[in-house]
């Protein structure tokens, strides 16, 4: 299977049907969608019909996929996937960086590495121009990802979701890291070269 992406750990690759099983389990772990849908199950029909289509869509402004399959790479297991979609099918200026790892993946820093090797490969082969990324005002863990991996808060905003989740009272995040910011981070953080 072609992998789109590899870091030190990590291998990101297109989705496949065969994933289904691997996507059931993820989105059945009440912990992993606490944040998403309040940690209710999700059904393998749901899977099947609404999630896996998502996930295999194709970019014409791109030429990718905007969901990654993430693998270890020492043991090639499944642990969860990345999202860097363009946010218009015709533009890929503007992505969505997103990550729902498994509960086993956690506290292991393979959403930060993940999550930069995209916007490395974004800002410098995608034409990407702005990642940007959203959660809920009360999920740390995943705010903490989106400055680890150099995004800066933007605004907090309310969501119209159709049912209240513990915790959405407080509203939504926004994230966001430019390419100019981007670009003059990594001059100031390069080693100096003393002639």
């Amino acid at each position: 299977m072609r992998t789109f992406l590899e870091t030190d750990r990590l291998a990101l690759r297109a989705f496949t049907e065969p994933d289904t099983d691997h996507l059931l389990a993820l989105d059945n772990d009440a912990e992993v969608m606490r944040f998403i849908n309040g940690g209710r199950p999700t059904t393998r029909e749901a899977i099947r019909t609404r999630v896996l289509p998502r996930l295999l869509h194709d970019h014409p402004c791109s030429g990718t996929r905007g969901f990654w399959a993430a693998e270890e790479k020492a043991t090639g297991a499944f642990l969860g996937w990345f999202e860097f979609r363009p946010l218009d099918d015709h533009d890929p200026a503007v992505v969505e960086l997103g990550y729902r790892l498994c509960r086993a993946a956690w506290g292991r820093g393979y959403a930060t590495e993940g999550s930069k090797a995209l916007i490395h490969k974004g800002f410098t082969e995608l034409g990407v121009e702005r990642v940007t990324a959203n959660t809920m005002a009360v999920n740390t863990r995943s705010r903490r990802v989106m400055e680890k991996a150099g995004l800066s808060f933007l605004r907090n905003f309310t969501g119209d979701w159709p049912e209240a989740i513990d915790g959405s009272e407080h509203g939504e995040v926004e994230y966001e890291l430019t390419r100019e910011e981007w670009e003059r981070h990594r001059r100031e953080t390069r080693p100096t070269r003393w002639v």
